[in-house]
């Protein structure tokens, strides 16, 4: 007997999920793998040279119950001015998939983005194929809407002034989401060549112009500028996202003010770090998952084998957050974020595209 599955371009991805949606799903999803309800190994990944490689993401996301978010705290898993109807996070359904993840630094002189994949979504009762679909919008958009969801969790509530490191998609998107969260006076922008900064600059004035950020209010649209130098972008900043391919510290502790919220991205093996060490060593660290960060993060893995600081520096995971572990206890400590990707957070993405594209009659059914 045939096995019909949905085929979904990019797209129909796009099409189908706003970061919105993304962000109440991660903060959802989150709290689903925080509390048990994922079994997810840490990824497989295989090397290829020195900038490429191949990574392996399974996950299986059991059903959700109501009853397992107990004490979470509904005002801290989405927008104050935007409760959730139900008086709860967002539901997630019990979903089976994989992701495959390829980076490959080269590919920019190929013209195709250094960062491709594809998910695979199965019936979790029958295991048959369910979907297939691009993967690397989701990574993109999941990664920035779970930095959204701890900078809504750790930053200060009136957090005016982002900074980010990078100009790539990643930076982009990030844009997209930390606005549907804080109302930034000021957005600033560096990276190595000046002409990926202006042309980021006008993309992102006109991303914002196309799709202002819902905060229940009108407001003025940030100021959006480049700097010269990492430094003079980071100084001041409350919110600051590194974005980079750098395998050495994009930035100085003495940079980051009091109060400041760190979201690092980059920097996702064990020998590579984008933070000075003494940033992570002063701040209140918190991740995904601890056993990814102990493997796969060198800003965690350097730190520890230089005797900086010990598993326990680690506070939380996110999703314990979520949950209502404390977080940030004043407003002058600094907080980092240690971001990695999760398996759970690309299945969960993805059953969430692949519902709504059935409702919606999006997307190509094939016989396998």
């Amino acid at each position: 007997m045939p096995v019909t599955f949905r085929l979904l371009t990019e797209d129909d991805v796009k099409s189908v999920l706003s970061m919105d949606d993304l962000i109440d799903t991660m903060a959802a999803a989150l709290r689903r793998f925080s509390n048990g309800g994922v079994t997810q190994p840490v990824r497989t990944v295989i090397p290829m040279g020195d900038d490429a490689f191949a990574g392996f993401m399974p996950a299986f996301v059991r059903g959700d119950d109501r009853a397992d978010s107990g004490g979470a705290n509904p005002a801290s898993v989405r927008r104050d001015d935007r409760a959730d109807k139900s008086g709860g996070p967002a539901s997630v359904g019990e979903s089976l998939g994989a992701k495959i993840v390829t980076v490959f630094g080269a590919n920019h002189v190929r013209g195709l983005p250094s960062h491709l994949a594809s998910i695979v979504l199965l019936d979790a009762e029958t295991g048959a194929l369910r979907a297939l679909m691009d993967g690397r919008y989701i990574t993109e958009a999941r990664t920035a809407a779970v930095s959204a969801v701890s900078s809504r969790l750790l930053a200060r509530q009136t957090a005016g002034s982002l900074a980010i490191i990078g100009s790539g998609v990643q930076a982009r998107s990030h844009v997209e989401a930390l606005t549907r969260i804080h109302s930034f006076r000021q957005i600033t922008i560096w990276s190595p060549q000046k002409a990926h900064r202006d042309s980021f600059v006008a993309d992102a004035r006109e991303m914002l112009k196309a799709t202002p950020p819902d905060h229940g209010q009108a407001r003025q649209a940030p100021q959006i500028a480049t700097a010269d130098h990492a430094g003079e972008a980071v100084v001041g900043a409350e919110v600051i996202v590194l974005v980079t391919s750098s395998p050495v510290p994009v930035i100085e502790s003495g940079w980051v003010k009091p109060g400041a919220h760190v979201i690092s991205v980059g920097a996702c093996r064990p020998n590579q770090r984008e933070m000075d060490p003494v940033l992570v060593s002063r701040s209140r660290l918190f991740v995904d998952s601890r056993a990814a960060a102990l493997v796969e993060s060198g800003d965690v893995v350097l730190g520890m084998k230089e005797g900086r600081f010990g598993a326990d520096h680690i506070v939380a995971e996110l999703g314990e957050l979520v949950n209502g572990t404390e977080g940030r206890r004043t407003t002058t400590e600094v907080t980092i974020f240690k971001s990695l990707g999760l398996a759970v957070e690309d299945v969960t993405a993805a059953d969430l595209a692949y519902r709504r594209a059935v409702e919606r009659g999006i997307g190509k059914d094939l016989e396998l």
